[in-house]
């Protein structure tokens, strides 16, 4: 077996940088506790991102904005105890970095000591400049994070596509550059044009991760529970439903609410 083909006993950053100067495609989802996160570890995902997406997909609020750092540590630590394989990376929750590098840091080391994770996942470009810069001098992974940043959506006013006009498509990729120089081991490039993100994908030297990017990234991320159709009434382009589980766990409720009424359940077989 030669050594691009041997299976991998941990990904780590320096295996996804391996992959992008082979052209192998990086797979990653989101994880947010123990029993998913076994489940797509086993099937062999590169990466987990204990998303801070967990605000709208666990805990039902409209926005990233409201979930703690307590909360993110929760979920992690429980994504973490899974794990034998991926790459876990943490992002950062709102209000745990913007404009304090110090804060950045301290919430940084909060995440790495109490939950068990392997790196961090930071919003923004030259704004956060010093918070990815202190985090990284610690000794900190940090993946970034460009186009649509959902901790910015009440800047944005909406979840369109970014970065179509000139002048922020340019920003885009002098902050892709920056964060590179910076040691960033990844970004994330979030709803933007496909040729925008091949762009970038191709100037730069570490893997890219998209999401609603186009096929010309280094890898894709997607939401777990988009993915596997938990989630009912969402349905960006970029998404791709491989199952259509609130379907059919709805389904499976309804038949066992039926057996328990019915006196079906349990059986002779089914009890002591």
């Amino acid at each position: 077996m030669s050594a691009s083909t041997k299976p991998v006993k941990r990904v780590t950053t320096h295996i996804l940088q391996a992959m992008k100067e082979r052209g192998e495609k990086i797979s990653m989802l989101t994880a947010y506790d123990f029993s998913m996160a076994g489940i797509l570890d086993a099937a062999g995902i590169d990466v987990l991102l204990v998303g801070d997406s967990a605000s709208n997909v666990m805990a039902g609020h409209e926005t990233t904005l409201p979930i703690t750092l307590d909360q993110m540590i929760y979920h992690a630590s429980s994504v973490v105890r899974a794990v034998k394989r991926a790459l876990v990376v943490v992002d950062l929750p709102f209000g745990s970095y913007q404009g304090n590098s110090k804060e950045a840091l301290a919430s940084t080391i909060r995440i790495m000591k109490e939950s068990g994770a392997h790196a961090v996942k930071i919003e923004g470009g030259k704004e956060i400049e010093e918070s990815v810069r202190r985090i990284i001098s610690a000794g900190v992974p940090v993946m970034g994070h460009l186009g649509l940043t959902p901790q910015s959506i009440y800047k944005f006013g909406t979840y369109t596509v970014r970065a179509k006009e000139e002048a922020e498509a340019r920003k885009l990729k002098e902050d892709a550059l920056l964060l590179q120089e910076l040691g960033c081991f990844a970004i994330v490039l979030e709803k933007i044009p496909a040729a925008l993100g091949k762009e970038v994908s191709e100037m730069l030297h570490i893997p890219t991760i998209g999401i609603g990017a186009g096929p010309d990234v280094d890898g894709q991320v997607l939401v777990t529970h988009d993915m596997l159709g938990i989630t009912k009434n969402f349905h960006p382009r970029f998404l791709r439903r491989y199952l259509e589980l609130y379907d059919a766990i709805k389904e499976a409720t309804e038949h066992y609410i039926k057996d328990v009424k019915e006196g079906d359940f349990p059986n002779e077989q089914e009890q002591y």
